[in-house]
């Protein structure tokens, strides 16, 4: 990016800046009304991207609050692609920063469950991993297995229950989270993406597998830290979520 693009860029998120040197109208004056126009078009449309993002986010803190922060976003976090669905990426790591909201630890993990869904919803598709694979293998087959996930699964672990607030957010009726920890898995079986509150351990576990950590290892490492881990259920979890690729084991 030239100088002169990098002024313009800067100008264009940033209405406190003059207008570029060599923008001018058809009489050779300084073209500020024009750009003033433009830039506040680019400005709402940005805006109104991460606001349609981040729904959860917008009404925790209030339509008119966000829509300020995503001014200061923006200027930080300029789009680095011209396809608006990807736009956003960095907002939870700037959420964590923002002293404003500080009061509000929970956001960022919202933010990133936000992205999951967003991202698992334009993730592509894969071919459905039979369950037969699975039953056919002998328990030393499967220790040793490495489980690959599709491309559209998402893993989301917080110390507050994100699951809960986002419905209680967006689900007419949905119950008031409890205080504790979720480990989401998004995923998507069908059209849209789905969430799946993983059982005890089925985070951890998931977090080793998708880290490259074959079967055995990775439930040696749950086993010691989660009381009474059960495989079988978060097994299933998976597999209902579609989640599960392959499961390439020694003996297959």
């Amino acid at each position: 990016m030239t100088y002169r693009q990098k002024d313009f860029q800067a100008a264009l998120l940033d209405p406190a800046l003059s207008t570029p040197p060599g923008l001018v109208n058809p009489d050779g004056s300084a073209a500020q009304k024009r750009f003033d126009v433009y830039r506040n078009n680019v400005t709402v449309s940005l805006t109104d991207a991460l606001e349609t993002a981040f729904p959860v986010v917008a009404k925790l803190i209030g339509s008119e609050n966000f829509r300020a922060l995503a001014k200061v976003f923006l200027r930080q976090h300029p789009p680095s692609s011209p396809l608006l669905m990807f736009y956003g990426k960095e907002m939870p790591v700037f959420l964590e920063g923002f002293k404003p909201l500080q009061k509000i630890p929970y956001l960022a993990d919202v933010a990133r469950l936000e992205l999951a869904l967003r991202h698992s919803y334009h993730a592509a598709g894969a071919d459905a991993f039979d369950p037969a694979v699975l039953q056919a293998m002998s328990e030393d087959a499967l220790m040793s297995a490495r489980i690959t996930f599709a491309p559209h699964v998402q893993l989301i672990r917080s110390r507050y229950p994100v699951h809960g607030i986002w419905q209680m957010n967006m689900v007419d009726g949905a119950p008031q989270p409890q205080a504790r920890g979720e480990n989401v898995l998004v995923s998507r079986p069908a059209l849209d993406p789905v969430m799946t509150v993983l059982r005890p351990g089925g985070g951890l576990l998931m977090d080793q597998l998708l880290r490259g950590e074959a079967l055995g290892p990775a439930l040696q490492i749950v086993s010691e830290k989660v009381q009474d881990f059960n495989l079988s259920e978060t097994l299933i979890q998976l597999l209902q979520g579609a989640a599960i690729a392959s499961i390439v084991g020694e003996n297959p």
